[in-house]
């Protein structure tokens, strides 16, 4: 059973910096596309970072220039590391891991259990 467990959420200031690391337990993680989606109270779960098998990055327009998403395959551990964090970025962030099942035609989908980041004066 695939397990993903997120971490080094807190309570920041602005314009501090946090990392997010999401330890995972899959055999095949260096297969997965992964990501980092966050959702604040009261609005919708949005995609924050992606990194794909390949190294392919990809980020929502709000974060561009402030996070940088990583793996480390050999550890089997996906990376976000916040930089200038702003009271907006406030959110539960999860870990998600993906990849296409040609076997099913159909998207194997896994998800974190979340850690908080808040960023507040």
């Amino acid at each position: 059973q695939v397990q993903l467990v997120e971490s080094g959420g807190g309570l920041v200031q602005p314009g501090e910096s946090l990392r997010l690391s999401c330890a995972t337990s899959m055999s095949i993680f260096r297969l997965y596309t992964m990501g980092w989606y966050r959702q604040a109270p009261r609005k919708q779960r949005e995609l924050v970072a992606t990194v794909t098998d390949g190294g392919y990055t990809n980020y929502v327009d709000s974060v561009k220039g402030r996070f940088t998403i990583s793996r480390d395959n050999e550890k089997n551990t996906v990376y976000l590391q916040m930089n200038s964090l702003k009271p907006e970025d406030t959110a539960v962030y999860y870990c998600n891991a993906r990849k296409y099942n040609s076997n099913s035609y159909s998207y194997d989908n896994y998800w974190g259990q979340g850690t908080q980041v808040t960023v507040s004066t």
